[in-house]
């Protein structure tokens, strides 16, 4: 019987609390590989908002966790850095040598089947990797070029310094493929644009997103609204604020008047935006499962998406129905109408939420929604996936 495979995990960012996107994606793909019987150490700079006891408690449960202080830094001092490093923005501010430092000990006193960067910006965190001959894997959980090259689209004012982001991005992603065992995208848009990168096109695999089916319902009492509707996302992710700005000032006008009733909650997301009694701002829930209302409606109006949107999945889970923008649902397979609504304009959101209004509409959407997540996201099923590529990896670089 073999043992158990033992993976060193690499993040940018602890996945507790489970706040966002990423985090969560991490979250359940540690759960399903445990459950699995994988061998797992996490090393991520901790959150200095969490409760450090109890996120300890919670990662132990799946994993043997290290989370390392996280130097502060300011905007000023990324692009310093940056600039004398010769690397992306994004790529310099997640470099950290508290990081890089335990996964270097790690290495040096433990042996590693493999080691696992989550996200582009935590290869650079993981070079003792190479040195110790351990097969290194990415998982791309965006292709991050593409979003700043469509942030340069919609800012025109800072176009110039996006477009220099992004050209150094695509650089830094390219060389990142070409060093690495192997990259793993979520979405099978994602890995054609990285195949596209590559030099080697065969060090491109795709693995889905994990999620559960279920999930318990989300916040109480149920929001305000009718209907209620949610805007949600971290925002530190410039895609999330641009499409918040966005709809709260192109699109919310038009539904506020054909519903006078309706109320929009902002959790998480921070636009410049004046007083309404239609628009109500709560902080950043402790745990994501507060945004999600049983009578709500999530609302995703990204123009700029790469990967795949966990909090899509996330209301599916919880039985919350979705209206996106096409670009935030591309990465899913999802059909129009079965799944999730998708809107491109004011006219098309009004519509949606129209047809939610009805609950036979709503219960179907939902419904349909579960089944898609258990037939394309199982952890259990995608953790074996995970597991028998990582068999292929580590085969094949003990073949000599």
């Amino acid at each position: 019987m073999r043992s158990p495979i033992k993976i060193l995990w690499v993040a940018t960012k602890a996945p507790w609390p489970p706040i966002d996107g990423g985090r969560l994606l991490l979250w359940h793909t540690l759960i399903g590989l445990a459950e699995a019987g994988a061998d797992l150490t996490l090393v991520a700079p901790a959150d200095p908002n969490a409760d450090p006891a109890f996120a300890m408690q919670k990662l132990r449960s799946v994993c043997r966790p290290f989370l390392v202080a996280r130097p502060r830094s300011t905007l000023s001092g990324h692009f310093v850095r940056a600039l004398f490093q010769g690397a992306p923005v994004s790529v310099a501010r997640h470099r950290f040598a508290s990081v890089s430092n335990q996964v270097s000990e790690l290495l040096s006193r433990d042996v590693f089947d493999l080691v696992q960067a989550e996200q582009l910006q935590a290869v650079d965190n993981c070079g003792y990797a190479q040195l110790a001959r351990v097969p290194l894997v990415l998982r791309s959980q965006n292709v991050e070029s593409d979003l700043w090259y469509g942030l340069a689209k919609y800012r025109p004012h800072l176009r110039p310094l996006l477009l220099l982001e992004a050209q150094r991005l695509r650089s830094w992603e390219a060389r990142a493929i070409k060093r690495l065992d192997a990259t793993i995208a979520v979405t099978k848009q994602d890995a054609a644009r990285l195949r596209a990168l590559a030099e080697e096109p065969d060090k491109i695999h795709q693995v889905a997103a994990p999620f559960p089916a279920e999930l318990p319902a989300g916040g109480t009492p149920p929001l305000r609204g009718a209907p209620a509707v949610v805007l949600f996302g971290n925002p530190a992710w410039l895609p999330n604020r641009d499409g918040a700005l966005w709809f709260i000032r192109e699109i919310w006008p038009a539904i506020a008047k054909h519903f006078p009733h309706a109320v929009l909650h902002v959790f998480g997301t921070a636009p410049s935006i004046g007083r309404s009694e239609s628009v109500v701002r709560h902080p950043t829930p402790s745990e994501s499962a507060v945004a999600y209302s049983p009578t709500s409606v999530l609302i995703v109006p990204l123009r700029i998406a790469s990967g795949v949107r966990i909090k899509i999945l996330e209301a599916w889970a919880r039985g919350v129905p979705v209206v996106a923008m096409p670009e935030a649902a591309a990465g899913l397979e999802a059909a129009d109408g079965r799944e999730l609504l998708m809107a491109r304009d004011a006219d098309e959101f009004i519509t949606a939420l129209d047809s939610l209004s009805q609950p036979a509409t709503r219960e179907t959407l939902c419904r349909s929604a579960r089944a898609f997540l258990r037939a394309n996201h199982s952890p259990a099923m995608i953790a074996e996936r995970l597991l028998a590529l990582y068999d292929r990896i580590i085969t094949k670089r003990q073949v000599p």
